[in-house]
């Protein structure tokens, strides 16, 4: 795995060119993480059946409600649940850069969010893998597209997520450590377009940073 310097920068709300000596201080930072935390994943398959109540994972009994959701998997005999974490390592770094320097913590903290988002890259690069002749929805997490944030508790828990990666669900459904996401991937006989991207879909789009400063995170 590889981290895109150029995601971090999105992160911090850099666009366009960007400062040389900012850019090399970024190299640092991610250079430091990268040897230092590998994002850890697990994930598991479920068949799918269709019920009025939305699309739910045999053997779970977990429902995955919404109507964005269900447009998604609508075509998806099979679904994934993907738990993927940076860990307590991470959080130790980040503490250790806070006490140090403000400005190399945040970039730091902007790595870590393209890390794991790297780590989940590499899961579904495992996924496509196994099952080469299905084809991949987006990844969508709770709290995107419709599906509630509380489902974050029933995902971790099917796969184990607390003794197997140490990730919790705090009781407001927000993840420790923080470096953490949970998903969801649609898998079809078919190919599937992009469904849900877009800011219309998004939980945060209410409180966004991105777009308070007239951009967008490009999901």
């Amino acid at each position: 795995m590889k981290l895109d310097l150029s995601e971090p920068l999105r992160y911090l709300g850099v666009g366009g060119g960007p400062d040389p000596a900012l850019l090399a201080e970024l190299s640092t930072v991610a250079d430091k993480l990268t040897r230092s935390v590998t994002p850890r994943y697990i994930w598991r398959v479920y068949s799918l059946s269709h019920l009025e109540s939305g699309p739910t994972l045999e053997g779970a009994g977990l429902t995955l409600p919404g109507a964005m959701t269900a447009r998604m998997l609508g075509e998806c005999s099979q679904a994934v649940l993907l738990v993927c974490t940076l860990g307590a390592g991470f959080e130790t770094l980040l503490r250790a850069e806070q006490a140090r320097s403000m400005a190399r913590a945040a970039m730091l903290d902007a790595c870590g969010s393209a890390w794991v988002e790297s780590g989940c890259d590499a899961a579904e690069e495992e996924i496509s893998a196994r099952f080469p002749e299905l084809y991949r929805t987006d990844r969508f997490s709770p709290g995107y597209g419709g599906l509630p944030l509380t489902l974050q508790k029933d995902v971790c828990a099917l796969l184990d997520a607390p003794r197997r990666l140490g990730v919790q669900v705090t009781d407001s459904f927000l993840i420790n450590p923080s470096k953490s996401v949970t998903a969801v991937i649609g898998l079809s006989d078919r190919p599937q377009p992009a469904r849900i991207r877009g800011c219309g879909f998004c939980v945060l789009k209410e409180h966004c940073q991105y777009r308070k400063g007239g951009k967008t995170c490009g999901s």
